[in-house]
């Protein structure tokens, strides 16, 4: 009972991708980084400011932005992850997701965080895993309730973040990316349709048998 190889062969060119195109942005975040230590420069005045004007420009930059290396190492992992299993299981949701998530995060730390400078991923990273979990739980396809559960499994506790349980941590960015990764859960939870039932040697076997059959009868 071997599944469609070609099915297989997919699936598989998919995740790839996905996780290819995750890790070259987490190489992005590495590589800003190194260039910051290397050259002496601090990058952190370019992250979200609220409610101040120059801060706006945070809203693009923060998430690019780490305000050390322990920071941005704790944040790899799970961007890569996360990110795989979004682009894996939603590639045309992603495409919504990841822009929105994005800049709205950062939008809502501007109009609503406290009075301190918001950098990093994790923002992004907590809308991810909320968007995966959430979607699965409501598609329910074989497919959808797997990538939930790995994210839960893996990063459940993560659910804590949302609230202030520690200084120096933007909790606010948790918050506003669980928040609209949610919500972005229920409006697309069906816009990637759901994945084609696995097909093993022996169906086409059995079609080829019932095909056969059904041109004897008609002979007769």
């Amino acid at each position: 009972m071997q599944p469609d190889p070609d099915s297989l062969k997919n699936d598989n060119t998919r995740l790839r991708r996905s996780f290819v195109l995750v890790a070259l942005f987490a190489l992005i975040l590495w590589v800003i980084k190194l260039i910051e230590i290397i050259l002496g420069l601090d990058f952190v005045h370019y992250g979200v400011y609220p409610l101040r004007v120059s801060g706006l420009t945070g809203i693009v930059m923060a998430p690019l932005i780490h305000g050390s290396l322990s920071h941005l190492f704790s944040n790899t992992a799970p961007l890569i992850i996360l990110g795989t299993a979004l682009l894996y299981g939603y590639p045309r949701s992603a495409i919504i997701v990841v822009p929105v998530l994005y800049l709205g995060t950062g939008l809502g730390v501007w109009l609503f965080a406290r009075s301190a400078y918001h950098i990093g991923a994790s923002g992004l990273t907590f809308g991810i895993m909320f968007f995966v979990f959430t979607i699965g739980v409501l598609r329910w396809d074989k497919r959808a309730i797997i990538l939930s559960m790995i994210v839960f499994f893996l990063y459940g506790s993560m659910i804590w973040g949302i609230f202030p349980t520690r200084p120096g941590v933007s909790f606010e960015s948790h918050f506003f990316g669980a928040a609209i990764g949610v919500a972005l859960a229920m409006l697309l939870k069906n816009h990637d349709p759901a994945p084609p039932p696995k097909k093993y040697s022996w169906e086409d076997e059995s079609d080829e048998l019932e095909t056969e059959e059904k041109t004897d009868n008609q002979t007769e």
